[in-house]
């Protein structure tokens, strides 16, 4: 154990994890923070919920998901989730949301490897970031559980991971992660909403 922690000191995984954690928490809190601050000066949750299940077909609502979910994630899952609180089968609705948020992050990975073969693409991570990508295939695992876990795109993050060549069945194991996600968020969206 004392060897493991000299390993993680010297290769500066802790000071990685450190950073990642930083940014992690901040984000969280901006999210939070605006999405309280809309809530309560702007915005009916229960209406809009309403509006998106009268107006729109399930399956479109999860042909958009799935899409957001694999290019850069532009819509917040926590949107999705409290939509399928408001179905007939929300546990069933919100199984299907994190299968298809972790099939559109293996579909994003796979847009990263294509990029990656993009000459200028592969010629600038090569020579200008290879430290940091060091870093990511050694440490991958921590950022796919970080982009699973938190209001981080998980989409960014699958892609980077295909960008950087990270293990694929690695990043099939620790992107598993997205669902405990989605229970937990379930957990406490459903008790709200």
């Amino acid at each position: 154990m004392v060897a493991l922690n000299r390993y993680y000191k010297i290769t500066k995984f802790y000071d990685f994890l450190k950073s990642t954690a930083i940014k992690g928490g901040i984000t969280i809190a901006v999210v939070l923070a605006l999405f309280v601050f809309l809530e309560y000066y702007f915005l009916d949750t229960r209406a809009m919920l309403d509006a998106l299940v009268n107006n729109y077909s399930r399956e479109s609502i999860l042909v958009v998901f799935y899409i957001s979910e694999t290019i850069l994630g532009l819509l917040p899952p926590e949107i999705f989730i409290a939509w399928s609180a408001k179905m007939s089968h929300p546990w069933i609705y919100l199984s299907v949301l994190a299968t298809l948020s972790y099939l559109g992050g293996i579909t994003a990975y796979y847009l990263g490897t294509l990029t990656f073969k993009i000459k200028s693409v592969k010629a600038y991570l090569e020579n200008k970031i290879a430290v940091h990508i060091k870093n990511l295939r050694k440490w991958g695992s921590v950022f796919v559980v970080v982009g699973a876990l938190l209001p981080l795109p998980h989409s960014i993050v699958s892609f980077a991971c295909g960008l950087i060549k990270y293990n694929f069945n690695h990043y099939l194991l620790w992107a598993l992660f997205r669902f405990l996600r989605f229970y937990i968020y379930g957990l406490a969206i459903f008790s709200v909403v």
